[in-house]
C-alpha cells in the first residue's frame, strides 16, 4: 500500500497518482478581508441595515471547546447562542484520539459513545522506538482511558448535546467584525445580524477570527507542529484493532500513528515540529516515504487502501505565552493555543478550556482573571513539563532511553506510563501538591459502568 506509483485502475491510490492533492489548512491571506476585521462591525454592515439581537454569551465555534461550552453555560442557567461557518457534520483535520482528560470531559458532559458513529474503544497502545523495539503498553480494565472517533461523528454529536441543553446553535454562519464596548461586545455576522453579547467565548480554532479582529495574534504564527493525516480502509494488518505510535527517527520529537476505527478503518498520519522550510511539498513527500516504510505497511495489511484526500493543519500549542482574555471576551481550545506540547493533542484541552470559560461566566465577578487563573492553575505547569520532556524526545538517543525505561519497567509500569502517556492524571501532578487527590492513579477510568456492563 503506497500512495505513489503503479496503482490498479480506479483505486484510491490511483486517483492520487494522477492528481497528487491533498488539503492544507493555511492562514487567510485577504488582505481586504483583514481590513474588513480590523474595521468593526460599522464596515461590515455599510451595505445593508442589521439585525441586532442580544443575549448573555456568544460562543464562536461550535467545535469539542464551543459546545462544552455552550453546555456547561446551559447547565448554569445562562442563555447563549453559538455561531458557526460551518453546517454540521463536518469534517475535521484531526488524529481522532480522545485521551482520558477528553473522555472524563465528554462523560461530564452527557456525551453518549453509542450517539458518537464509529466511535471505538481502545485498551492499550503498542508503541515502536526509533531503533525498532516494539512493545504494548496496557491501560487498566476498570473504564475507558482512550477511544478513537472522526470528528465529522463526534462534533456533530456534540453539537446535538448542545442543543438538547438548550443552546442555539446557528450554523452557516461567519463572524465578519467584532467591536468591544464597556458593557457588551458586539460581533457582526455575515447574514446581516449583530449579536450583542455581555460574554463572548472566541472557540473558533488555531486562526480565531475573533482573535485577528481583536489584533492579537502573533506576527506570522502558524502553530508550533505541523501534522498530516488520511483514512485508509480494508485495514487487515494490527492496525485494525490496534492504536499504534511509531517514533520515527526522522520525525522526532514527534511521531506516526495509526488510530482503529470499525468496520476495517484506521485514522493514520503523522506529525512534526513546523520549522519555516517545512512546506505542504515536502509533507506530502514525507507522508509517500513514511507509508512505504515495511513496518507501516506491515500494520496496516496487504489490502488497506488509503481513502478520501490526506489532509494537514497546523497545532498551535503555547497556551502559557497567548492572551486567554480581552476585555469580555475569552479564548479557549485552539482559538488559547491549548493544546499538548508534548503530544499535540487538543479535544480533551479544549473541553477543558470550555468548560473552565462558563464556570467563570456563570460564576460572574471578574470573569476574565478568573477564567486565567483557572486555565493557569490546569494547564501551565503540565505545559511546561511537556515542553522540557518533548526536548528529551528530540534526539534519538533521548527517546530511545526514555522509551527503553518503560519497555523493561513491567507490567505495572507500563500500565502507569499508558495512564499517563493518555492523561489520566496531569503531566505535572507530582510537581504540583495543590492538585494531589484521593486516589491518585487509581481512580477509575472514563464511562466505567458502560465499560463493565460490555465486558459483562
Amino acid at each position: 500500500m503506497t500512495p505513489h506509483g503503479a496503482q490498479p485502475p480506479g483505486s484510491v491510490d490511483h486517483l492520487y497518482a494522477k492528481s497528487r492533492r491533498f488539503d492544507v489548512v493555511v492562514p487567510p491571506t485577504n488582505t481586504a478581508e483583514t481590513d474588513y476585521f480590523d474595521a468593526g462591525c460599522e464596515a461590515a454592515t455599510a451595505h445593508r441595515p442589521p439585525t441586532r439581537r442580544q443575549t448573555a454569551l456568544l460562543i464562536v465555534g461550535a467545535g469539542p471547546a464551543g459546545t462544552a461550552a455552550a453546555i456547561h453555560a446551559r447547565r448554569a442557567g445562562v442563555d447563549c447562542i453559538v455561531i458557526d461557518k460551518a453546517v454540521f457534520p463536518r469534517d475535521k483535520c484531526c488524529g481522532d484520539g480522545l485521551t482520558t482528560l477528553a473522555l472524563r470531559e465528554l462523560e461530564a458532559l452527557g456525551c453518549d459513545p453509542d450517539a458518537v458513529p464509529n466511535w471505538m474503544n481502545v485498551d492499550g497502545a503498542w508503541l515502536r522506538t526509533p531503533a525498532g523495539h516494539e512493545f504494548g503498553i496496557p491501560l487498566p480494565p476498570d473504564g475507558l482511558y482512550a477511544a478513537v472517533a472522526p470528528r465529522i461523528d463526534l462534533d456533530a454529536a456534540l453539537v446535538d448535546r448542545a442543543r438538547a441543553a438548550g443552546a442555539e446553535i446557528i450554523e452557516g454562519v461567519a463572524v465578519t467584525g467584532v467591536d468591544l464596548h464597556d458593557s457588551h461586545v458586539d460581533v457582526c455576522c455575515d447574514n446581516g445580524t449583530i449579536i450583542e453579547a455581555t460574554t463572548v467565548i472566541a472557540a473558533d480554532g488555531m486562526w480565531s477570527p475573533i482573535r485577528r479582529a481583536l489584533g492579537l495574534t502573533p506576527e506570522g504564527y502558524r502553530g508550533e507542529w505541523h501534522a498530516f493525516r488520511q483514512y485508509a480502509r480494508n485495514v487487515t494488518g494490527p492496525a485494525a484493532q490496534q492504536l499504534i505510535v511509531w517514533f520515527e527517527p526522522d520525525l522526532l520529537p514527534g511521531y506516526a500513528w495509526s488510530f482503529p476505527l470499525p468496520g476495517g478503518r484506521a485514522n493514520v498520519g503523522f506529525g512534526m515540529l513546523r520549522d519555516d522550510g517545512l512546506t505542504g511539498k515536502l509533507l506530502a513527500a514525507k507522508w509517500r516515504e513514511l507509508c512505504g516504510r515495511d513496518h507501516v505497511r506491515a500494520a496496516l495489511g496487504p489490502d488497506a487502501e488509503w481513502e478520501g484526500r490526506h489532509t494537514a493543519w497546523p497545532i498551535p500549542a503555547r497556551v502559557d505565552e497567548m492572551a486567554l482574555s480581552h476585555g469580555r471576551v475569552l479564548f479557549v481550545g485552539d482559538a488559547a493555543a491549548a493544546t499538548d506540547v508534548m503530544t499535540g493533542e487538543g479535544i480533551g484541552q479544549a473541553l477543558l478550556t470550555g468548560r473552565l470559560a462558563a464556570e467563570s461566566v456563570s460564576a460572574g465577578g471578574d470573569i476574565a482573571a478568573a477564567y486565567t487563573r483557572a486555565v493557569g492553575d490546569e494547564l501551565f505547569a503540565d505545559h511546561r513539563m511537556a515542553r522540557r520532556l518533548g526536548r528529551v524526545l528530540a534526539s534519538r538517543r533521548g527517546a530511545e532511553t526514555a522509551l527503553g525505561v518503560v519497555r523493561h519497567s513491567g507490567d505495572w509500569g507500563r500500565r502507569h506510563f499508558a495512564r499517563w502517556m493518555f492523561e489520566d492524571e496531569p503531566r505535572a501532578i507530582v510537581l504540583t501538591p495543590r492538585r494531589w487527590h484521593r486516589g491518585f492513579l487509581a481512580r477509575p477510568g472514563a464511562y466505567r459502568e458502560r465499560v463493565t456492563t460490555s465486558a459483562s
